[in-house]
């Protein structure tokens, strides 16, 4: 049975589900190259995946007119499943969050948490964070709270933008994780009280959308922020004043979800917790979970947490508990490599269209490949479907030797053109976490921070972050074969089980196509790119 998923809000994506697999997960960003963007996901579907007339229900999530405003395709739906005797479901923003959380692991039993910025349930309630039950095929509701009550990602929304002056949603993303790396460098007491009360008593109005802000970016036109304009003064003053706002944020944000989880592991006692919403993306909240709940032996967080995963969550939410279908037995982890793998002659059309800019070298081996690394070359890689998700994880990423004292540098200011103290995160053999760091964890999905052993840091410089930490990516072979084997082939000529991985991408969406693999190659002083599943190397002219 064929289920398939969209969502038609910003992060607009679509999914298929085919008896309880996802098989295939797109996100408009990554082709109309626009972060976060909103659209017809029918429409998406319909131009890069097309066979959906044998879809026995599509499933969206609340509000409904996110769908049916797009007339021609709400009307295509319609006849698909009439001709399929199916119907067309419609669930709660969160309860696609946490359908997607707990579906997507291995867990029988969870209590599941969702947080983001707010979402439309089915009874026309906003929340911006839910807690569930999850038990085998069935997730039940435990309690919703009111935006007004608890809103860590509307606050997160607004002060990155009126604060710290940077991008919030379409169409250049949002840079929280800029917010989040900045606070390592700051003093988190400065200014504890101030955001302890924008994220309680002045929740509502800290967080307000200010009249008059300008649809799209911040270019430097928004109107002043009545409650959050003295802060921006402050970090206007100096960069140090920056991070102490940025580490009282996180800090205070860790408190909250802190909070939280004491009052309801002590309510719902449980070994394992799943996450999703938004707001879940801040790995370093993440990472202290464990540390906080000794009594939890596992922490999910899926690797669609944003809302490009509702599709994803509604499908399995339908196929799970409304169907009553059985549980997926995942083999170490949910696949996120749910994207189009290209074809030798797509790839072999790209590179002719740029023949007269770059060498093509066949046949390249992966050793080849890694000596470059070794030499201190940075490489970008491009092979099977692309990730779903905000992290690259192998197939569309930009590799380079983690034991270089000038590679974070060396990278955000020729390749990624970002800030100076924006980390890069390792990826590992999941085997040799143990011996690097001071937890043993799964991160398959980047989406956890955790501290280096101390006499680790100087091994792999380019990858520890201020605070001795780093977002950590663990590959095993089922994960990603090729990522896998080639990890272990970098650690015979390195010495170390760890590559420096960051997202095919510069300041755009991660590359889908072959083409914007090139493009961004072009773009920036990237040494190589690798076409791994053809062995294809090029390099620029």
């Amino acid at each position: 049975m064929k289920i398939i998923g969209v969502w038609s809000g910003h992060d607009c994506s679509y999914s298929v589900l085919e008896d309880g697999l996802v098989t295939r997960h797109d996100e408009l960003e990554r082709f109309n190259r626009e972060k976060e963007s909103p659209g017809d996901a029918f429409k998406l579907m319909k131009e890069n995946y097309g066979k959906f007339k044998d879809a026995k229900h599509f499933v969206t999530c609340f509000p409904t007119e996110k769908l049916t405003r797009y007339e021609d395709s709400y009307e295509e739906i319609i006849n698909t499943v009439k001709e399929n005797d199916g119907n067309i479901y419609c669930i709660g923003h969160h309860k696609a969050h946490a359908a997607n959380a707990f579906y997507s692991s291995n867990l029988k039993d969870s209590i599941i948490l969702t947080m983001d910025g707010g979402g439309i349930e089915e009874d026309n309630f906003e929340t911006a964070a839910t807690i569930w039950k999850g038990s085998d095929t069935k997730i039940q509701q435990i309690h919703k709270f009111r935006t007004n009550e608890f809103n860590i990602g509307g606050l997160w929304t607004r002060v990155t933008r009126y604060v710290f002056d940077l991008q919030n949603g379409w169409p250049r993303g949002s840079q929280a994780g800029s917010v989040m790396a900045m606070a390592a460098f700051g003093d988190h007491k400065k200014y504890l009280e101030d955001f302890r009360k924008m994220l309680t008593i002045d929740q509502v109005i800290a967080s307000h959308k200010p009249a008059g802000q300008p649809k799209g970016a911040n270019v430097g036109t928004d109107p002043e922020h009545t409650y959050l304009h003295k802060y921006r003064l402050i970090a206007k003053s100096s960069e140090s004043e920056k991070f102490n706002l940025a580490a009282s944020l996180q800090y205070a944000t860790e408190e909250l979800i802190k909070g939280l989880l004491t009052q309801v592991l002590e309510q719902f006692p449980s070994e394992n917790l799943c996450l999703a919403g938004g707001v879940t993306l801040n790995c370093v909240a993440v990472g202290k979970i464990k540390k906080w709940f000794p009594q939890l032996r596992n922490v999910y967080v899926t690797p669609t947490p944003h809302d490009g995963g509702l599709p994803i969550g509604a499908s399995q939410y339908i196929w799970h508990h409304v169907l009553d279908n059985p549980r997926v037995v995942w083999k170490d982890n949910s696949t996120p490599y749910l994207g189009l793998k290209y074809s030798k002659t797509s790839i072999q059309s790209a590179l002719d269209k740029n023949k007269d800019t770059i060498y093509v070298k066949n046949n390249t081996s992966v050793e080849e490949v890694i000596d470059l690394l070794d030499s201190q070359k940075i490489v970008s890689v491009f092979g099977g479907g692309s990730e779903s998700g905000r992290r690259a994880l192998g197939n569309r990423s930009i590799l380079a030797d983690p034991r270089s004292v000038k590679m974070k540098d060396t990278i955000n200011e020729k390749v990624k053109h970002r800030q100076w103290y924006r980390p890069f995160a390792p990826s590992i053999l999941r085997e040799k976490v143990s011996d690097w760091f001071e937890r043993d964890e799964d991160s398959p999905y980047m989406n956890i921070v955790l501290s280096f052993k101390e006499e680790m840091k100087e091994k792999v410089q380019a990858v520890v972050h201020k605070d001795g930490t780093a977002r950590i990516q663990t590959v095993t072979k089922d994960d990603n074969d090729w990522y896998y084997n080639f990890l272990l082939k970098w650690e015979e000529k390195s010495g170390v089980p760890i590559i420096l991985n960051t997202s095919f991408n510069d300041r755009e969406p991660i590359c889908e196509t072959p083409e914007h693999g090139i493009n961004c190659f072009l773009g920036t002083n990237i040494d190589y790119l690798y076409f791994y599943d053809y062995n294809i190397l090029i390099s620029k002219k």
